[in-house]
């Protein structure tokens, strides 16, 4: 049974009532009260971050490629430039925005294994970004597909002759390595943010 005690203060009556610990209603206030402040204690390295804001841009990025990679391989099917043949556009897109869904919902979400996760995809995009700046850096120096070296007894085409549609090329290349580099410096927060949060909670783990 509960026992409960008055005390009088002054002109403030405290009541206090001790709860046993089988009782249904100490789980209830125990749950209530440690549970969320645990939780957010586990994450809030990681919020430094802002996941939402890297995760907004990882959104935007994957879109421009993605969308990129759909005019350029309708343009560019018969002679496909290196960056289009490669499919970096598709797949890095798709990774970006893998990656960036997770760190917005990490957000509003407190789970340790879901950091885990925009870690593990983190390092993907990494990857994925140097892969990306060294095909889009080989296409600005290599020769527009089809004006190679002609065979004998045949002529480069025409449009070969004109520089401006190499020029949007490196262009467009130059925008896309910029943008590799900004998705590498954002994983990268993301990785340093998030390999603290998870090694604080592994060390809790432990500690408990």
């Amino acid at each position: 049974m509960a026992a409960t005690t008055v005390t009088d203060a002054g002109s403030v009556r405290i009541i206090t009532e001790v709860i046993p610990a089988t009782d249904p209603r100490a789980a209830q206030l125990a749950s209530g009260s440690q549970a969320p402040a645990r939780t957010s204690f586990q994450t809030q390295g990681f919020r430094r971050a802002h996941p939402k804001v890297l995760g907004t841009i990882h959104i935007f990025t994957g879109i421009v490629h993605i969308c990129s990679g759909i005019i350029l391989t309708l343009s560019e099917h018969r002679n496909p430039s290196l960056p289009v043949a490669s499919g970096v556009f598709f797949w890095l897109g798709i990774l970006l925005l893998v990656s960036g869904s997770l760190l917005v919902e990490s957000e509003r979400r407190d789970s340790p294994v879901l950091v885990k996760a925009c870690c593990v995809l983190s390092v993907g995009v990494v990857l994925g970004t140097l892969v990306a700046i060294g095909i889009h850096g080989t296409a600005i120096t290599r020769i527009t597909p089809g004006c190679e070296k002609p065979e004998p007894f045949r002529t480069r085409p025409e449009w070969c002759l004109h520089m401006e549609s190499k020029k949007l090329s490196n262009g467009l290349d130059s925008i896309l390595a910029l943008l590799g580099l900004l998705e590498f410096c954002v994983a990268v927060a993301v990785l340093a943010f998030g390999y603290d949060t998870v090694r604080q909670h592994t060390y809790t783990q432990l500690a408990l």
